[in-house]
């Protein structure tokens, strides 16, 4: 595992907890928390990624793998939209434009 710069972290959870909250709702009820009502990314490494998710009224932190390999900044784009598909198709929502 590999962590990046504190710069892009904040710059990736600051854009999917602004923009993309829902998909990190579903993301985290698909891979770690299926009673989860609220979640917000708080972290990332080349191995996963982090989310504050509330449970039962209890807040704690889950790590959801990625799908595939990150490396690098773009890579991060990539899984994170993979993981919001393979949420939705879990799911069986209709997936959203990203």
């Amino acid at each position: 595992m590999t962590t990046f710069d504190a710069a892009v972290v904040a710059a990736v959870t600051k854009h999917m907890n602004d923009d993309h909250t829902g998909d990190n709702l579903h993301i985290v009820r698909a891979f770690a928390e299926p009673t989860a009502t609220d979640a917000r990314m708080t972290g990332l490494d080349t191995a996963a990624g982090e989310w504050t998710v509330t449970v039962d009224g209890v807040e704690k932190t889950v790590r959801v793998p990625w799908i595939g390999e990150v490396t690098d900044r773009p890579s991060i784009r990539v899984e994170v939209v993979a993981l919001c598909t393979a949420a939705y198709e879990k799911l069986g929502i209709e997936p959203t434009g990203h």
